[in-house]
Formats: C-alpha cells, sequence, structure tokens
C-alpha cells in the first residue's frame, strides 16, 4: 500500500528461492477464501429457496469520492479517488464476500527503471476480501489487498494474482475484529502471505519475514442527531524483525485521529459524510480526509 524499497537483485539464488515461496504463497489467498466461504455458504442454500417477501438483496455495490485514500497510518493516494465495492451477503447477515477497488482522479510520479525518467502513474487497486460473523461482536476476515499502482510505469511486467514479496503490490490480511461494547471495537491484522515488503533484508542478503501485525482501538464518543465522532488509534509490531510492514521500528504508533461523520440530506435521499483527522507520529504525518459516499 506504500512505496516499498526492492531488495538487491544481485543474488540470483536468493531471487529463486523468494520466486519458489511466492508461488506457494499463490494459494494462500485462495484457501482463506475457500474456508470463509464454506462457512458462509453452507447454509445458504435452504435460506435462498424459501420464497421471502422482505427487503433482502443478497448483492450490493457502493461508490464513494474522496480527497484522498488514507489506510492503517498511511496515505496511499494523496489526490482525489473514486473507489467502489461490489458484494454479496447472506440473508442472516453473517458471511459477506466482495471486492473493493480504487480509481484516482489524480497521478503521482513513479521512476522508470529502464529510463530512469519521472513517469505519471494513477492509483489502481482491486482487493478481494471475505468476512464470516460468528456473532453480533466477533467476526474474522481475509483480505487480499491488491495495490497495483505504477507497476507497468516504473517498467515491471504486471502479475495480478502474484505474490512474490519483492514486487511490492500484493499482499494478504488475517483480520480479527471484536466489540467489547456497542460503541468500541477492537481490530487486529496479520500480514501472512506475500509480503510486499514485509520483510528484513539479512546481512547474508537473505530475507526474513517480519509478519506484521496492527491493532487499533475504535471508539464511537458522541452522538447528537446525525453527528457521530469516533476516536481511534493504532499501532503495528513484530516479534520477528527490527521493522515491520508499516514502520522502521520493530513497533510503533502510527495511526492517531478522529472521525466525524453526518448525514447531508437531500429529501428522503441521505448521503453518508465523513471527516477523518489523521496523525502518524512515526511519520510526523497529519491529513485530514473527506469520505463522500455516493450510494
Amino acid at each position: 500500500m506504500k512505496n516499498i524499497k526492492k531488495a538487491s537483485a544481485s543474488d540470483e539464488l536468493i531471487q529463486d528461492h523468494s520466486l519458489i515461496k511466492a508461488n506457494r504463497f499463490k494459494l494462500l489467498p485462495i484457501a482463506l477464501f475457500s474456508v470463509l466461504m464454506f462457512l458462509g455458504l453452507s447454509n445458504v442454500s435452504a435460506q435462498e429457496d424459501e420464497i421471502e417477501k422482505d427487503s433482502y438483496k443478497a448483492f450490493n455495490a457502493s461508490g464513494h469520492i474522496k480527497n484522498m485514500h488514507t489506510w492503517h497510518g498511511f496515505v496511499v493516494h494523496p489526490g482525489a479517488v473514486f473507489a467502489t465495492s461490489l458484494e454479496y451477503k447472506t440473508r442472516d447477515h453473517k458471511f459477506t464476500f466482495g471486492f473493493w477497488g480504487g480509481a484516482s482522479l489524480t497521478s503521482v510520479d513513479v521512476v522508470n527503471k529502464n529510463t530512469g525518467e519521472n513517469v505519471n502513474a494513477s492509483y489502481k487497486e482491486f482487493s478481494i476480501y471475505s468476512l464470516y460473523r460468528f456473532s453480533d461482536k466477533f467476526f474474522i476476515e481475509a483480505v487480499s489487498h491488491n495495490n497495483y499502482t505504477g507497476v507497468e510505469e516504473r517498467g515491471d511486467e504486471l502479475h495480478y494474482w502474484s505474490y512474490d514479496k519483492t514486487q511490492g503490490y500484493n499482499f494478504v490480511d488475517l483480520n480479527f475484529g471484536y466489540n467489547i461494547s456497542d460503541n468500541t471495537l477492537l481490530y487486529l491484522a496479520t500480514i501472512l502471505g506475500g509480503g510486499s515488503g514485509d520483510f528484513e533484508v539479512q546481512d547474508d542478503g537473505t530475507f526474513k519475514n517480519s509478519w506484521t501485525h496492527y491493532f487499533e482501538v475504535k471508539s464511537k464518543v458522541w452522538e447528537k442527531d446525525d453527528y457521530q465522532l469516533s476516536l481511534f488509534a493504532g499501532g503495528a509490531w513484530s516479534f520477528f524483525t527490527d521493522k515491520t510492514f508499516y514502520t522502521q521500528n520493530s513497533a510503533n504508533v502510527i495511526n492517531v485521529g478522529m472521525t466525524l461523520g453526518r448525514n447531508i440530506n437531500f429529501g428522503d435521499y441521505k448521503m453518508p459524510v465523513e471527516v477523518t483527522a489523521m496523525w502518524n507520529p512515526e511519520e510526523e504525518r497529519t491529513v485530514l480526509q473527506l469520505d463522500i459516499t455516493l450510494f
């Protein structure tokens, strides 16, 4: 999700070893999604065969316009973005499978490795997620983050299903969420496959996986009419390396801020709007993100 420093390509033996391990990672997202789909679809057929007279809709889509795109304390893209999602949800709302994508209205500069020149590249992402709710309080989610911004522009060949850790644009998260109250969510994400830079280069040139963990607490602290204010704080750490996917240290707080949400009413139509003030203490970065839900 951010620019990743490439490992040295001087050692062909190390590259071959990395590619072999990367090929194994190609099956990991499929396996994770298959497990969650089995949990969700095991009781779908009986539910769908019944003729119901209610408002249940199995499929849904959404569209957002944002002045920038932030994620886990980082600015993924600094300019305007249009984000969309397409998902399936079972009648009991326990199982969800969907796609999330983003495309920028502005571009960023990337360096073409063949010419050494700066080239304009638009933000492009097509991610896949699968979620299962065991209860109103607890859920588990698998996400394949596929951000392929600037891959071809910098002179690389695009392989959408490649999870080579040196490639820098695909990785898999396994996430857990638990609502300790109606207003407070505990969220834990662990990078499992691909890596996308989630490794540390050792003195002998080999790669050591960080297996980065990200933990966040988010709580709604104020509500009145259509307004809601939430506070959040998140940090990342690794038990195995001196750096993580998110930080240059083995542990650090990287995401602190607040989100104010409200509805803008156009007759009977309500347009949700959120403004998020985010601070990353390690990078000393502060931004204000506007997120408008169009549908």
